[in-house]
């Protein structure tokens, strides 16, 4: 089940920053748990399933722990205090800031990805032009960066098997790296030159008025999806306010 399928790219994008910015407002453990919650519980109605929702996000599950534990060791200090080294100080202000710190990396990361996965560059371009009004050529150019990125892996692997076929592959790890992500360099460069040369040839760079092949619309399931965002997050500060643990800003 996907009840995204057709919801517009533009829509999914205000939808996360409807969810995830009051959170900023508030460094606490109520208002990040509830959204996170909620993300979890909703993401196989999004066609994240939640293997893919942990596959996708193991980075935040990793940057989550770091955040906290460098709250831990040095936010402000109130409280009875645990231990002491230097400018570390681990309080019981320190550690309530470092479990909503963790909390809030996983609550504002993860529907980045239930939100923004499987959104179609072009139908992003189109709305980015036809509603938001964004300059075309910015828009056009946009997309054609980002249906170049998914190149970058396949251009990885094909220029370390040309490497191996030389015979200069095994030239210690840290050598290789840079010697690959120089070529990869070259090659981007080279990519992007033919490819602005290609699309001036074809017209993309005129400054006339243009036309789109397929109009971008929004409709009722734009709106819903925004409430819906909405309502989560004003659940969260609300019921954080209620019981008290509303610290805006972390103070």
């Amino acid at each position: 089940m996907n009840l995204l399928a057709g919801i517009n790219p533009v829509t999914r994008i205000i939808a996360l920053m409807v969810l995830t910015t009051p959170l900023l407002l508030s460094v606490d453990v109520v208002s990040a748990s509830i959204a996170l919650v909620a993300t979890i519980i909703l993401a196989p109605l999004a066609g994240v399933s939640w293997k893919m929702l942990f596959k996708r996000g193991w980075p935040l599950l990793v940057m989550a722990p770091l955040a906290a534990t460098s709250m831990a060791l040095y936010g402000r200090p109130e409280g009875k205090e645990y231990f002491s080294f230097l400018l570390a100080h681990v309080t019981d202000n320190s550690l309530a800031l470092a479990l909503a710190i963790g909390v809030r990396v996983l609550a504002i990361g993860l529907p980045v990805i239930v939100l923004i996965a499987r959104i179609d560059p072009t139908e992003l371009g189109d709305g980015l032009s036809q509603i938001l009004k964004l300059p075309e050529r910015f828009v056009i150019g946009a997309i054609a960066g980002s249906r170049l990125m998914t190149l970058f892996q396949e251009d990885w692997h094909s220029m370390a098997r040309a490497r191996r076929a030389r015979g200069i592959a095994d030239q210690g790890r840290l050598k290789h790296f840079f010697t690959m992500t120089f070529g990869i360099l070259v090659l981007s460069i080279r990519r992007g030159s033919k490819l602005a040369t290609a699309m001036e040839a074809r017209g993309f760079g005129r400054s006339t008025q243009r036309t789109w092949a397929r109009e971008s619309r929004v409709g009722t399931r734009d709106l819903a999806l925004v409430l819906v965002c909405l309502a989560i997050s004003a659940a969260a500060i609300l019921i954080a306010v209620y019981t008290g643990y509303f610290r805006f800003l972390g103070t």
